[in-house]
């Protein structure tokens, strides 16, 4: 059974918004999406604002009279500044949580062609992460925008589809993994398995990576690597650097690690630079460090790493 294509998508308050009868000699984006050629859309669940509710209704007219079997639903939105990432990202994606999503028997398109350039962008992000079940759809105008029907483009962002950048993102994985391997062919399925996940995580996650295992084993190298190949891919910038952590010892172990202000503990007689920040990014001796006081805390000083340090890797040797 054929599922039911249902769209959503947002009011343009600029592109939607003609009067009389010279709007149907001029192309607006959310009328011309019901009335493609190419497809029907059972409904459209069309998002305005609370103050834009005569213009939803004009429009939700016209698609009555242009695609008689299409259902409109109009939806008020209220986002604070639609302009605003954070302020449209919630609004659309509470609507998203809210929505009564039914896969089985309705296929999703987001309009992507109204609404702000940020709202645009929020409808990416919630598709491409799956929090919202669709696929994008994109509208064009006609040449010199006369008519109101245009072209439609739909988006399938699974790139496992697209057959030419499947192949490109496998050639990818590829070489990323014998990059970790420096280029040596193995036989050991356990191994490659092991070098596959570890390139699959590297290239994915900015978290820090943690190796383990006996001496001479290879962590320095295999960290080199991973390093190497996150900053081919423009994911950490500055040096690598090695930290032999034989030799941190006792109390001075984290006081190298983690840097100490003067008089912090009985010993602590200077300022100590340290090496690790707590989210893992690794800094060298070029840390900079910022005088600013915190209001109410005069004792004590911030600190602030440098774009020189920022993101450098450490092994633990």
């Amino acid at each position: 059974m054929r599922r039911r294509i249902v769209a959503i998508g947002l009011l343009g308050t600029t592109l939607d918004r003609e009067s009389g009868k010279a709007r149907w000699e001029r192309w607006r984006p959310t009328v011309a999406l019901c009335a493609q050629d190419e497809f029907e859309v059972a409904r459209l669940e069309l998002l305005h604002a609370p103050e834009a509710l005569s213009l939803a209704q004009v429009v939700a007219a016209d698609i009555r009279r242009v695609a008689p079997g299409t259902a409109v639903r109009l939806r008020p939105l209220s986002v604070a500044d639609p302009w605003d990432f954070e302020a449209a990202y919630a609004a659309l994606d509470d609507f998203a949580r809210g929505y009564p999503f039914d896969t089985a028997h309705e296929e999703y398109l987001v309009h992507i062609t109204t609404g702000t350039h940020v709202e645009q962008i929020c409808w990416f992000l919630l598709v491409e992460s799956r929090r919202l079940s669709a696929r994008l759809v994109q509208t064009s105008p006609p040449p010199g925008r006369r008519g109101h029907v245009g072209a439609t483009q739909v988006i399938d962002l699974d790139l496992s589809r697209y057959d030419r950048l499947a192949r490109r993102a496998a050639a990818e994985h590829t070489t990323g993994a014998s990059f970790l391997k420096a280029g040596i062919a193995t036989r050991n399925a356990a191994f490659n398995r092991l070098i596959e996940r570890i390139e699959r995580v590297a290239v994915s996650s900015t978290d820090p990576l943690l190796l383990t295992g006996p001496t001479g084993a290879g962590k320095t190298e295999l960290a080199r690597r991973i390093y190497e190949l996150k900053r081919a891919r423009r994911q950490v910038s500055g040096p690598f650097v090695e930290v032999n952590c034989a030799t941190l010892r006792g109390d001075a172990a984290m006081s190298a690690l983690f840097g100490h202000v003067k008089g912090a503990f009985t010993e602590g007689a200077s300022v100590i630079r340290f090496l690790l920040t707590w989210r893992g990014r690794a800094c060298g001796p070029s840390r900079r460090w910022c005088g600013r006081r915190s209001a109410g805390r005069s004792s004590r000083r911030r600190l602030r790493p440098s774009s020189a340090c920022r993101g450098a890797s450490y092994a633990a040797a």
